[in-house]
């Protein structure tokens, strides 16, 4: 069984208004139910497991009405612990992959998450990324010191696929090798404890929503995708 496991339980407010950015409108519809509907059409994708703040239980059922997914579970105080959490309370599915991923990136491609899948046939860990195509300059007190060779990094994004064993007994290990320390993704933790990651080319596309310019430019996106009559 191949699980994905969004979270959503952040309560990331920049946008500004009351509501955290997972449920803020796009296109008529609540940006985490996009991200949902995205995974849950993948068809080597099972289950969606989404992890939410305990505050928005009434924002979820609002926005995930119609939908045949798991009810959802109570995430933590972070990121590491929401997903921690969420590794734990599939346990009884018995897994085999399972792909973590950002609750406001709803335009994660079916070929994204193909190649995602693919590569876990090879090993225990992987993730999605975009080559970096600026120029990387390091700036002190506001001036440039120098520029930094752009060969070979990517911008990391989600999903970011494991074997589920190996990376719930990451979670449960990290928790006692590193205590307190917060990892600001899965695929950080997988480096730390020495598993290899293997990158797989992401899509520009599949960008996170967490400013107002990236709402406007998800707004764009999406009306240009359903004018072509293509689903993102």
């Amino acid at each position: 069984m191949n699980i994905a496991l969004i979270v959503a339980a952040g309560r990331g407010f920049r946008l500004g208004g009351p509501l955290p950015k997972q449920y803020l409108p796009l296109a008529g519809q609540p940006i985490l139910r996009h991200t949902i509907q995205a995974l849950a059409s993948h068809p080597d994708i099972h289950a969606v497991q989404v992890l939410i703040h305990p505050d928005d239980t009434d924002l979820y059922t609002a926005a995930t009405k119609g939908l045949n997914i798991r009810p959802p579970l109570s995430g933590g105080a972070t990121r590491q612990d929401s997903v921690r959490l969420g590794l734990e309370g599939i346990i009884t599915l018995k897994p085999e992959k399972v792909l973590i991923h950002d609750a406001v990136r709803p335009f994660v491609t079916l070929t994204t998450i193909s190649a995602v899948l693919a590569a876990l046939e090879r090993g225990p860990c992987v993730l999605a990324g975009v080559p970096l195509a600026d120029t990387l300059k390091r700036v002190e007190n506001g001036f440039v010191t120098g520029t930094v060779d752009r060969s070979n990094l990517y911008r990391a994004q989600t999903p970011q696929g494991f074997r589920y064993a190996d990376i719930l007994a990451a979670h449960r290990l990290i928790q006692i090798q590193a205590p307190g320390v917060e990892f600001t993704d899965d695929s950080m933790i997988a480096e730390h404890l020495g598993m290899p990651v293997e990158m797989v080319l992401g899509s520009e596309d599949n960008f996170k929503i967490t400013t107002a310019q990236d709402l406007q430019r998800a707004e764009i996106f999406l009306k240009t995708q359903l004018q072509e009559g293509a689903t993102p």
